[in-house]
């Protein structure tokens, strides 16, 4: 499993680094304007669409049934996957269709605020038509990729977001030939998504797995896979609608609102996705194959890996975003059109989406005790709940706190979420902790309040060091900064794990 978490995890920091660099792009060229609020509305409606019936509903209902079936009948999984292929190809092209007539009244449902501003309301509606089509391409890479997981080939599938970022970096450097920068970022969003099905086809042609058309018929197999993802679905729901709500909320606000939260959450997203998605990948395969076998002792071991393994490389990062949000924003995005009162305002809402950070790489991790037994009931429920408590926090704290409001409310209803699922797989012996996983809590605990210390000491002398550069000033100052918190985290982390005895691979 290790292996495979690196394999994933090293191609996810591909992604998100090249993302890094369409991100640079995005800012420098539209800054926090109205085009670029438009673009983030019209990128963020096929993602969440994709969210809510591709990868995080589909894959925790087929994965599971999957690897059953493929246990009693190699050909019957087969039959199977070519089954839920057809309905997939049906059903997405029957919503891209319903999407682009009702495209307008899809907009002013996700951002009503964008009404006021009859220009960038037209413009939010002809990007979102250019980006759709992305949810028909990537919905079928969903599949495919479920498919080479279930065989333990995760490559093709964790490489596959870097040709979004690659798509959009070169329709960007085309900008000039286009309206504006967010219709040439838009047709690099469609061109994407055939990209990366072609990736995921041909790998999973290679393996002898690509899915062909059957005539779908309700078997065992199908009924198992819609009893696990109808609930699945609402679960995804829920959690969109908490995004959903910062969208439309966020539209309301002065322009730029929109924009300030998408960047801060794709810094955010890097270790959630380069260390909490990629656990979340490789666990559930590896929990489900062992309890189709029995093992039931040794899924609990793998998910206590997975547990330490995300902790410890996700700790760093919360650290970071606490104590220096507006250095990274800065150092990351302040050029072109992206001026310091934007890196300033964006970092306020890094710092609060970083409170719930340990939270949110750890879910996937956890929701894998129920989503590998087939249940996906129990996950919709903790959502749900957490959602409402989420929801209900923005519309406490968005007046006062406006836009970093909303994101601390996400990172409450996090903490909620992941508290839930524990305790209720805790209760039904669907998880356990071990005293292993306490020890290596505790060294994690330990290096990062040292890094925290060294954050607040470093700072100063960082700053007086750098403050007769002219240029890349933000940018150095970071750098060393992460080079010497790198250094002491990473030995007081190895220094605590010796201490007591650990070893992360065994956990």
């Amino acid at each position: 499993m290790f292996k495979h978490f690196l394999s994933v995890g090293g191609w996810t920091l591909v992604s998100r680094v090249t993302g890094f660099v369409r991100d640079v792009m995005l800012a420098a060229v539209m800054g926090i304007g109205p085009v670029a609020d438009a673009f983030v509305v019209a990128l963020r409606l096929p993602n969440h669409f994709r969210a809510i019936f591709g990868e995080g509903a589909f894959n925790s209902a087929f994965v599971p049934t999957y690897a059953r079936t493929r246990e009693e009948d190699a050909a019957k999984a087969r039959l199977f996957a070519d089954r839920v292929f057809t309905l997939m190809l049906i059903a997405q092209v029957a919503l891209l269709v319903g999407a682009f007539v009702g495209m307008p009244w899809i907009v002013r449902l996700l951002a009503p605020g964008f009404s006021e501003d009859p220009s960038k309301f037209a413009l939010a509606v002809t990007l979102t038509r250019i980006t759709f089509p992305y949810l028909l391409f990537i919905t079928l890479v969903t599949l495919l990729s479920g498919l080479l997981n279930a065989h333990e080939r995760f490559a093709a599938a964790a490489a596959a977001p870097v040709l979004l970022n690659a798509s959009i970096i070169a329709a960007l450097a085309l900008a000039f030939v286009f309206p504006t920068a967010g219709h040439a970022a838009a047709l690099g969003v469609a061109i994407a998504g055939v990209l990366e099905f072609l990736l995921v086809w041909g790998e999973a042609r290679r393996a002898g797995l690509a899915p062909g058309f059957a005539r779908p018929r309700f078997d065992r197999p199908m009924r198992g896979f819609f009893k696990t993802l109808g609930p699945a679905v609402i679960g995804s729901a829920g959690v969109q609608i908490a995004m959903f709500a910062d969208t439309i909320i966020a539209s309301f606000f002065p322009t730029g609102a929109v924009s300030s939260l998408y960047y801060a959450d794709r810094l955010y997203q890097l270790p959630v996705g380069v260390i909490g998605i990629a656990a979340g990948t490789v666990l559930l395969p590896e929990m489900s194959r062992r309890l189709a076998g029995g093992d039931a002792a040794g899924a609990h071991r793998a998910q206590n890996r997975a547990f330490g393994l995300t902790l410890a490389l996700a700790a760093p990062f919360a650290v970071a975003f606490l104590a220096i949000p507006d250095l990274i924003t800065a150092a990351l995005f302040k050029r072109g059109a992206f001026d310091a009162a934007a890196a300033q305002r964006a970092g306020a809402v890094l710092s609060a989406y970083a409170v719930g950070l340990p939270a949110v790489v750890l879910i996937r991790s956890a929701v894998a005790s129920f989503h590998a037994r087939s249940d996906t009931t129990t996950p919709v429920i903790a959502a749900l709940l957490a959602v409402a408590v989420n929801v209900g926090l923005k519309l406490v704290l968005m007046n006062r706190l406006e836009v970093v409001g909303l994101a601390l409310a996400t990172a409450i209803g996090a903490w909620v979420n992941l508290v839930l699922l524990v305790a209720l797989a805790y209760r039904r012996d669907w998880t356990a902790p071990s005293a292993v996983l306490g020890k290596v809590l505790a060294a994690v605990l330990g290096a990062s309040l040292l890094l925290a210390l060294y954050t607040m000491v470093a700072q100063a002398p960082i700053a007086r060091a750098t403050a007769q550069v002219s240029s890349w000033r933000e940018e150095i100052a970071l750098g060393l900064l992460g080079i010497g918190g790198a250094l002491a985290y990473g030995l007081a982390l190895l220094l605590g794990l010796k201490l007591f005895g650990v070893r992360l691979r065994g956990t």
